[in-house]
């Protein structure tokens, strides 16, 4: 892949980022040209001078920090043309760990590494064994969109975020046809939020679970001791109705409290489950 790939990406993922925004929901906070204040700081101790606003970001500053935060972390001049401009919008909106990890999920059986958002040679091996990368970019934009409904923040930028992976989506392929000019990188308000992991929705609770699996147990031991009350006074005299009454109630709720609790634990787990995989927090 050639070095000039990486001045085409990052035209095209300034277009998305657009200017200075300030976003109050926006995790990212400040940001300029898509460089948030966190990382400007970070870059001007680097280079041993005085932080600044980010708003006084100057080009060349600029395209140092997209070119070794992102293109370099993703190895961008070694993928192929389109999945290396795909991979790349993606690390800038959300992390290169993230951008990678989708890419290697979307390599399906072809790789046989960890799904760990470490680009190496066994993601190269499996791009290499990879040969239609039109179906490629379809699947890592598709686990980009699983992985941004799983955040807390989808419900503000979903709209933004949606229609810009799709505008990456189809320039990504373009640029694989070698159709580079035909599709335009556009502007969307909102698309240029950060999607960071640590806005991830939360699992749900186990704890309801417990409580009302402990509660059945609870209620089924009580009916079972006023079982064995009224046993032992039915010698003696006629048991009262109400003794009766109660162990029945006592045990239907029981019986509801354990089989409800044992069903919204299964149905956390399964959320659980799902959330991890949105996130590539577990292996595929």
């Amino acid at each position: 892949m050639a070095t000039s790939s990486f001045k085409a990406a990052l035209g095209r993922v300034l277009v998305h980022e657009g200017g200075y925004v300030n976003h109050p929901r926006d995790p990212g906070g400040a940001t300029n040209q898509g460089i948030i204040q966190r990382t400007y700081d970070a870059y001007r101790r680097s280079k041993k001078l005085q932080p600044r606003s980010v708003q006084k970001l100057t080009a060349p500053e600029r395209d140092a920090i997209y070119r070794r935060q992102y293109w370099d972390a993703i190895k961008g001049d070694k993928l192929p043309a389109g999945v290396d401009y795909v991979v790349f919008d993606g690390a800038v909106n959300s992390g290169p760990k993230q951008s990678i990890k989708w890419l290697q999920r979307a390599l399906g059986s072809a790789y046989r590494g960890q799904i760990d958002g470490v680009i190496g040679l066994a993601t190269f091996a499996a791009l290499e064994a990879t040969e239609d990368h039109d179906a490629l970019i379809d699947r890592i934009c598709d686990r980009r969109m699983v992985y941004l409904r799983a955040l807390d923040t989808w419900s503000y930028f979903a709209g933004g975020w949606t229609r810009r992976v799709q505008n990456v989506r189809a320039a990504g392929k373009a640029m694989a046809d070698e159709r580079k000019d035909e599709v335009a990188a556009v502007h969307i308000a909102g698309a240029e939020t950060k999607a960071r992991i640590e806005d991830a929705r939360k699992a749900p609770s186990k704890a309801p679970a417990d409580a009302a699996t402990g509660g059945g147990i609870g209620a089924g031991g009580i009916a079972g001791t006023l079982q064995s009350l009224q046993e032992q006074l039915t010698p003696l005299s006629v048991a009262g109705d109400w003794i009766t009454t109660t162990v029945v109630v006592l045990a239907l709720t029981g019986g509801v409290l354990a089989i409800g609790g044992i069903g919204y634990r299964y149905w956390a787990k399964r959320k659980e489950a799902g959330l991890a995989d949105a996130l590539d927090a577990v292996p595929a």
